[in-house]
């Protein structure tokens, strides 16, 4: 099965968090794609989401006559069949850490997510968070901390190279960014990368563009 198959529907780039994490994967394999978007919360999105998606949601990969839903399942889909991309760690054990802090962040900080959702136009500056907002904050940083110190030393990600976990982290430094969030300098620095990504500058002016 070609790469030119390869078609992925996101929701709205300013907003859709996970459209953005399947994509940034996608993008880094470095295949020829095709983007498609489904306009969210307009009276038609259900329908047009449904028609795509079994689950209802974006983002959605379609390859040929596969469909794969769920950003997680679309990034290991992708990293399986474009092996080159690297898009996992190459050691065992930096590998099995990079899914688990990409299921935690698949499967967990509903409070961070509510409170603090992705506008990557927006500018908010809060101050006043809940107590389990910050709870999810310090743990990401700390996520973050660890994994600079422990395999950071080949690059400026997470696991040095660009990879998943990366993608799957990249909506929580834009939503740092818009809240005016505290950060320390490890995480300042790991900011700054993948907000530099060129994929990720690309998403960020795609975002820019949509109406308001």
């Amino acid at each position: 099965m070609s790469a030119s198959s390869l078609v992925i529907w996101v929701g709205d780039r300013n907003l859709s968090s996970w459209s953005l994490r399947a994509w940034l994967a996608l993008a880094h394999a470095g295949v020829p794609f095709e983007t498609r978007l489904i306009w969210l919360d307009k009276p038609e999105s259900c329908a047009n989401i449904l028609q795509r998606s079994p689950s209802g949601r974006v983002p959605v990969l379609e390859h040929g006559a596969l469909r794969v839903w769920d950003s997680l399942a679309i990034a290991e889909y992708v990293a399986e069949q474009f092996p080159a991309a690297k898009l996992w760690p190459d050691a065992s054990d930096a590998r099995a850490v990079a899914r688990s802090v990409s299921a935690e962040m698949h499967a967990g900080f509903a409070d961070l997510r509510r409170e603090l959702p992705m506008n990557l136009r927006a500018r908010t500056p809060k101050r006043d968070l809940l107590p389990a907002v910050r709870a999810d904050i310090e743990r990401i940083l700390a996520i973050w901390r660890d994994l600079r110190a422990r395999w950071g030393s080949g690059g400026p990600f997470l696991f040095g190279r660009f990879s998943v976990a990366d993608a799957m982290y990249a909506p929580v430094a834009t939503r740092f960014v818009t809240y005016d969030v505290p950060v320390d300098d490890v995480a300042r620095a790991y900011m700054d990368a993948v907000l530099a990504l060129p994929a990720m500058r690309e998403w960020t002016r795609e975002a820019e563009r949509e109406p308001a």
